[in-house]
């Protein structure tokens, strides 16, 4: 017998005890029942039989306050086409395009589709990939089914303004057929998150220059304002002899001071390290799904694409950004770091003067 059947049972039974003492009282301090459930009851089985007995959920979905079916589309949409993203992100993602919902109704629509995981979303995303006929690798079927890694929460550092420091490290990527080991040059501004990053088949002291050179300083420049500090942790590629070492010698030439982590605690770089993440989150573990990279720059171009929209659209969580985009803080900033600079110059020049 159901618990269905057992609950009928004893509504029955409550109304013929009733029937049979002739003192509704009685029968209900008999079967444990109040005297107001014997009145529902009996009206229920007046007016729909056993039928009307049964026990009616009230767990039933409130359908008004659910979002319209539009919003639910958009949120599943961003689901696949940006699994890494988390409720907030997607939140705020979905906002600059004109669809509003909250991080806990994002998280709503996701329990509904089972993608409230990143590892469940890369399982949708595989899906669907499947069913386009796209050919993924067997490293990238087993990459697709790894869940995310805790998130690490790393100290913060102190920074004044847009290029008052500038922090970088190198990525290991993974290896390409035909190419080799491919290492990323990344930099981030640590004050408005604005991220370059550049590839490269080895880990060496020139490249690190490279990236500066070619990416970096051509930026600042084009912004009107220098690249005051740069933090790194204490590889070969960034340091060594002042007087012959590449990187050190690059550093010198552009008048950029060089701040190391601490020795052992490579985690002081915590905010090149959580960028290098999104990188591989939101980008590489994507990426190598989709498609097969047989040239370092066809990654690269792909990269590139990829970094112009994390700097100028996609937004950000930071705690100066706060759901801006990186460039948009940097932009709001610059006036103040132009301020900062002109005052640094006229210490200078009067310093010299005494």
């Amino acid at each position: 017998m159901t618990t269905e059947e057992k609950l009928i049972k004893n509504k029955l039974g409550l109304l013929q005890l009733a029937s049979y003492l002739q003192n509704v009282s009685e029968a209900c301090r008999a079967m444990g029942y109040s005297r107001d459930t014997f009145y529902r009851v009996k009206r229920a089985y007046e007016e729909g039989g056993l039928e009307a007995l049964k026990e009616k959920s009230r767990k039933t979905a409130n359908v008004r306050n659910r979002v319209s079916e539009e919003t639910e589309v958009a949120v599943v949409e961003m689901a696949l086409d940006e699994p890494a993203f988390g409720q907030k992100r997607a939140s705020d993602e979905l906002r600059q395009k004109g669809v509003f919902i909250s991080p806990a109704g994002v998280r709503c629509v996701w329990l509904r589709h089972d993608l409230e995981t990143f590892k469940k979303r890369l399982k949708n995303l595989e899906n669907h990939v499947a069913k386009t006929g796209r050919v993924l690798t067997e490293n990238q079927l087993r990459a697709l089914e790894k869940a995310q890694e805790e998130k690490i929460a790393y100290g913060e550092i102190e920074t004044e303004h847009v290029g008052y420091l500038g922090a970088q490290d190198t990525f290991y990527v993974g290896t390409l057929k035909g190419v080799g080991r491919i290492y990323q040059q990344t930099f981030i501004d640590t004050y408005s998150a604005v991220g370059f990053a550049k590839l490269y088949t080895s880990k060496v002291p020139i490249n690190s220059a490279d990236m500066l050179n070619d990416r970096v300083i051509p930026f600042f420049d084009n912004q009107g304002i220098p690249l005051l500090r740069v933090l790194t942790d204490r590889g070969t590629e960034y340091c060594g002899k002042p007087d012959s070492h590449d990187y050190e010698l690059f550093l010198a030439i552009n008048d950029i001071d060089h701040s190391k982590t601490k020795v052992k605690s490579p985690q002081s770089n915590g905010i090149c390290e959580r960028f290098n993440k999104t990188i591989l989150d939101e980008f590489y573990s994507i990426a190598f799904r989709k498609k097969i990279y047989l040239s370092l720059d066809e990654l690269q171009q792909d990269l590139d694409t990829w970094l112009l929209m994390y700097n100028t659209q996609r937004t950000h969580q930071g705690k100066r950004c706060q759901g801006r985009t990186p460039m948009e803080t940097f932009k709001e900033n610059l006036p103040l770091a132009k301020d900062k600079m002109l005052d640094i110059k006229s210490e200078h020049r009067l310093a010299l003067a005494a």
